[in-house]
């Protein structure tokens, strides 16, 4: 069966895992463990990519990377190939370290980047490694709450997704990653395109990525979706951008976030903007008041 084409976007995100050859241990010791970071940090200059997340498990790895021009198999290439060669030095041993290919996903990275950074956070947590992921040393986690530093980690853009402000931002996300059980993968809004299992975004989404015409779409525009919104819930534009967390207000800005996302007429992050919120709070609500939604856009 011929493989897949990678999908190389300029800029474009990808959750990325590569795995140990028949799934066994890849590290053998901490320092190992320290070597891996030492070379995905030289690779982050070099080639320009950012590193949203990771998380170093026993027997595989994941990275939330966004790259720049460069294809991301060159980053990979660069990592993986370094790091097998050194530990089978050491060990004196022949062979694959790990799979020949990695695994990599597109993402729609204004509908999906806040789930994929907390999926992987909590990927000791399911695999019963540790019942609290800021317990976990080897994640990106402990970066983000400002436990650890860890240069080559891009924590920035995503924490200005809950406030402009890093103490309120951390705080936000603390509880982000408190509020939910955390997914798994290719269930709910971690399920790839029915039809490009290698993306993870809406048929808009794809339909932009694969430069194709864009499938049927709202005519409706993001102010007559705010009318529409203030009519069912009897509230006020005005009142919807405003500080009130009001439970009227918190439905309404949900099925606000949600209906401008399920019809392509805005994102997320786009309906964030207009009521004066991060894209991590319009979510912490939509989640609240639409459980089932909360992943469009």
């Amino acid at each position: 069966m011929a493989r897949r084409l990678r999908l190389h976007v300029p800029g474009g995100l990808y959750h990325v895992t590569l795995r140990g050859n028949h799934r066994q241990p890849i590290f053998f010791r901490d320092q190992d463990r320290d070597l891996l970071d030492g070379l995905v940090a030289n690779a982050v200059e070099q080639l320009a990519v950012r590193i949203h997340a990771y998380c170093w498990m026993p027997n595989h790895l994941h990275l939330l990377v966004q790259v720049s021009d460069a294809p991301l198999g060159h980053f990979m290439l660069r990592i993986a190939s370094a790091y097998s060669r050194t530990i089978q030095l050491r060990l004196q041993t022949t062979g694959h370290l790990f799979e020949r290919r990695y695994h990599a996903i597109l993402v729609d990275a204004d509908s999906y980047l806040l789930t994929l950074v907390r999926y992987i956070h909590f990927n000791p947590v399911r695999a019963g490694l540790v019942k609290d992921p800021a317990a976990y040393p080897w994640s990106s986690h402990r970066v983000y709450l400002g436990r650890q530093q860890n240069l080559w980690v891009s924590t920035q853009f995503v924490l200005k997704l809950f406030s402009m402000r890093r103490e309120a931002a951390v705080r936000r996300y603390r509880e982000f990653m408190a509020c939910a059980v955390p997914e798994r993968w290719g269930s709910g809004d971690l399920a790839s395109h029915p039809d490009q299992p290698l993306i993870l975004g809406d048929d808009t989404f794809v339909c932009r990525i694969l430069n194709r015409r864009s499938p049927s779409r709202s005519a409706k525009t993001l102010e007559q979706l705010v009318s529409q919104c203030c009519d069912k819930f009897q509230v006020t534009p005005e009142s919807l951008s405003s500080r009130s967390r009001a439970n009227r207000l918190a439905a309404a800005r949900a099925w606000l976030g949600h209906e401008a996302s399920k019809s392509g007429v805005a994102t997320v992050c786009a309906v964030a903007k207009l009521l004066c919120r991060s894209e991590g709070a319009l979510r912490y609500v939509m989640r609240r008041h639409i459980p089932a939604a909360s992943g469009g856009g």
